[in-house]
């Protein structure tokens, strides 16, 4: 089963109420509120940042889930100015130290990476990673499912309701494109220019399923600003990679206005 997200429900293990001082509630509601906002806002991009390191998604997930119980631990003592950045130094630290303990990680068959000495931005994280997900060699349904799970951050249960299938089969594909990345050691790249083009509709279906998730969304929330924001975000990222494609502008456009 794929790895998700930390549940913020306060009946789990992990969430804000079993992590924070009792005699401070009011500190661990205001706790539990950022490090919500800042799942919704950073886990794609503090995931992308690992995934560069470790080069391996399960890896990567568990780091970055490491990373958010970890804030929740730990907040309480004082939020930092800079939640998103506090996350990601704290997930490659996890992921660091995995990485040195477990060495057989190593002979792994890895996500096959461009070495290089400067820090990558988070934009061109997203794009690999999401190029990735989208990869050819995965199914179709394999691909949406990956991605809205990674980038978007959707859990399993979202993105089987998002797809409108069960949710055992929503996990099942998400673990087949985990699998087949790993096994045929798919790279963890942007596409050539000249291979840009034969991936971009898998790719703009995500983007358009986000937004629409963003739309439909369950419980109090009729809109989920995260996921429409996020979708807006892969579209701009679309049209600054392939300025001279059609299909960018064009779902930019409606999304953008809304």
């Amino acid at each position: 089963m794929p790895r998700r997200r930390p549940d913020m429900s306060s009946d789990q293990p992990g969430a804000p109420a079993d992590s924070c001082p009792p005699e401070h509630p009011a500190a661990a509601v205001e706790v539990a509120r950022v490090v919500e906002q800042a799942h919704r806002e950073s886990w794609s991009t503090v995931l992308a940042s690992v995934v560069r390191l470790t080069r391996d998604l399960d890896l990567a997930e568990d780091c970055t889930q490491d990373a958010f119980v970890q804030a929740l631990r730990t907040w309480p003592d004082g939020i930092p100015a800079n939640p998103g950045g506090w996350l990601s130094t704290v997930a490659r630290r996890v992921a660091l130290d995995r990485l040195r303990r477990e060495t057989t990680l190593r002979r792994k068959l890895p996500l096959l990476v461009e070495e290089s000495g400067a820090e990558e931005e988070q934009p061109t994280d997203l794009l690999r990673l999401v190029f990735t997900c989208c990869h050819p060699a995965l199914a179709r349904d394999s691909q949406v499912a990956l991605t809205l799970r990674l980038i978007c951050g959707l859990t399993t249960r979202e993105v089987a309701a998002v797809l409108l299938v069960s949710e055992p089969t929503a996990a099942a594909r998400i673990t087949r494109a985990k699998k087949k990345i790993a096994a045929a050691g798919i790279p963890y790249r942007i596409p050539a220019d000249q291979e840009l083009a034969a991936r971009l509709d898998a790719v703009l279906t995500v983007v358009h399923l986000a937004y629409t998730a963003g739309h439909v969304a369950a419980g109090t929330e009729l809109t989920r600003t995260d996921l429409t924001g996020r979708a807006v975000q892969l579209a701009r990222m679309l049209v600054r990679l392939m300025p001279r494609e059609p299909e960018p502008q064009a779902l930019l456009g409606p999304v953008a206005d809304d």
